[in-house]
């Protein structure tokens, strides 16, 4: 049975020059402007609605009523990532947050999601590297950035994780998956990327991205780094669509 997440908002992470920023320039709550508290780009009202998600799917995070492990669907065809990790189930405010991370850059969003994701993951064993889930070069020189490794970044960071984003490629420019069924997902990403070809490779990582809704590029990605050889694959991500 999967651990229970921590419910409470994250802690404060401050260095002296933060402590003297914030006197000067007190923050601002990231989703109501509202003044911030505890340390975080949060105000009291907003961080108490943080979804965090409770009991899940081991294999697919996808919230579970009752105390299983392991979801029916994932029992009956047991997916390529041993393990996936959620910090949140998407809903308000996360609809609000992740939008302006992954759209318009909002960079202080991001760092609030990274930080709420080490609570989650930091009791897990930690995998030999931890890789963002890469961008077409097309849709990066499109979109200006890539938001999985833009989250990765301070992650590995608070996680003192080895960051590999030259682990995996996307090597087909595929449609947005936002505007397709589960089915044709899993079509769209069939091999869309591809292990680099470098020695040795990590034996455990952890895939990161933001939302996981069918877990179909999560899982494409997976399939790729095993045939390369990576033995087992987890998966961490912000949100679990439900």
């Amino acid at each position: 049975m999967p651990e229970p997440v921590n419910q409470n908002p994250p802690g404060p992470v401050d260095a002296p020059w933060r402590r003297w920023l914030r006197m000067l320039a007190p923050p601002r709550c990231l989703i109501c402007r509202e003044c911030a508290a505890n340390g975080i780009d949060l105000c009291p009202a907003c961080a108490r609605t943080l979804p965090w998600s409770g009991n899940a799917c081991r294999r697919c995070a996808l919230p579970l009523a009752g105390a299983d492990p392991v979801c029916g669907a994932c029992l009956r065809r047991p997916p390529p990532l041993a393990e996936v990790r959620a910090a949140f189930v998407y809903g308000f405010p996360l609809d609000r947050l992740l939008p302006r991370f992954k759209f318009h850059r909002d960079l202080a969003a991001g760092a609030l999601l990274a930080d709420c994701l080490a609570r989650t993951v930091a009791p897990l064993p930690r995998p030999d590297a931890l890789v963002p889930v890469p961008l077409h070069r097309a849709r990066l020189r499109q979109r200006g950035y890539d938001q999985a490794l833009e989250l990765a970044r301070p992650l590995a960071c608070r996680l003192a994780m080895p960051l590999r984003d030259d682990l995996l490629r996307r090597v087909r420019d595929t449609a947005p998956q936002s505007r397709l069924d589960a089915k044709a997902r899993r079509r769209n990403v069939r091999r869309a990327f591809e292990a680099a070809a470098t020695a040795p490779l990590p034996t455990h990582v952890a895939l990161l991205d933001d939302v996981m809704t069918t877990g179909a590029t999560l899982h494409a990605a997976a399939i790729a780094l095993h045939r390369a050889g990576v033995a087992r694959v987890d998966a961490w991500v912000c949100a679990r669509v439900r």
